[in-house]
């Protein structure tokens, strides 16, 4: 047996007797990206991730696991800087395939807490319900609601409910970015506005286009055969108006994160709205864990929370 052979057997791929080793290679390659991007396999815990103990700047307080919702999912983390007074916000929503991932993950919150808490900054870290529980439009509602509950408790942190960024990677920037599509998701909950949004690395911009062709079973887990859903939890089909200030991070080593939210952009453009594309020469994960250190992406990061007016 060759070792393509062996390593398709080890890693349980199963291919058709008459695929042709090119089909073999591409179908592995497929697989091994997939289970990257979705995280543990099924019967390992969906919260995923390392929980190095994050370093607070002198001061800095973290209140955790506060409830927005009746859910054990529905809790957020809060990283207030010392003597918080009238603090922008970023609202961070960790990723994980729509179905793991935890707000408390080191890639999702560490490098950002020490980056940005000594800037003046609080940052919010948002848990939410996971596939199978609910849809990928569930968790939007989780969100929303979040958002509500953040900006409302927002003045007792030492923030202001008006300067909120919203933030998130891979599947929740796919969530951030349905937010700013369609607000009404968030106005429904009860949250205000928010001044812009910066998309780490989704590839989810048009379900549809996705599920049409070839693509990650991570994708059917999430969205299944519901044709209606697909299009209710594409961003760019429910584009109707410009939307807020966006950053639309994506790594230029993925054949279709950059192409995707190029066609939201066009389309938000055309409209009206503000939304820049920054392809990044990093990895997937690595455009989360790595946010906040030095480097190209954190510069671009920052250039685009200070043409919102921020520090």
């Amino acid at each position: 047996m060759g070792k393509l052979m062996v390593a398709l057997v080890l890693t349980g791929v199963m291919m058709a007797p008459a695929c042709s080793g090119q089909n073999m290679r591409d179908r592995f390659k497929q697989r091994m990206a997939e289970r990257r991007a979705a995280g543990p396999a099924d019967g390992q815990p969906r919260r995923a991730g390392r929980m190095e103990p994050v370093v607070l700047p002198n001061g800095a307080q973290l209140e955790r696991d506060l409830a927005y919702g009746p859910d054990p999912e529905q809790r957020m983390d809060v990283y207030r800087p010392a003597n918080a007074r009238n603090a922008p916000v970023i609202f961070m929503v960790h990723g994980g395939g729509w179905a793991r991932g935890d707000k408390e993950a080191a890639g999702v919150v560490n490098n950002k807490v020490e980056y940005w808490l000594p800037k003046g900054y609080l940052v919010v870290s948002v848990g939410y319900r996971l596939v199978p529980q609910v849809t990928p439009l569930g968790e939007a509602d989780d969100i929303a609601r979040a958002l509500a509950f953040a900006q409302g408790r927002a003045k007792a942190w030492g923030a202001d409910p008006s300067r909120f960024v919203l933030m998130g990677h891979s599947a929740g920037a796919h969530l951030v970015t349905l937010l700013s599509a369609d607000p009404s998701i968030a106005t429904r909950a009860g949250a205000g506005s928010w001044l812009g949004t910066v998309s780490l690395d989704s590839a989810a911009y048009d379900v549809v286009q996705i599920m049409e062709q070839q693509h990650f079973s991570l994708y059917d887990k999430a969205f299944g055969n519901d044709r209606e859903l697909w299009r209710a939890a594409s961003p760019t089909l429910r584009l109707s108006r410009a939307p807020v200030p966006m950053l639309l991070v994506c790594s230029s080593r993925r054949a279709d994160a950059c192409a995707q939210a190029q066609g939201f952009a066009s389309k938000a453009t055309s409209l009206g709205g503000k939304v820049q594309v920054a392809p990044i020469d990093l990895r997937h994960g690595n455009i989360n864990a790595q946010l906040g250190t030095p480097g190209e992406l954190t510069a671009r990061v920052d250039a685009f929370l200070h043409s919102l007016g921020l520090p």
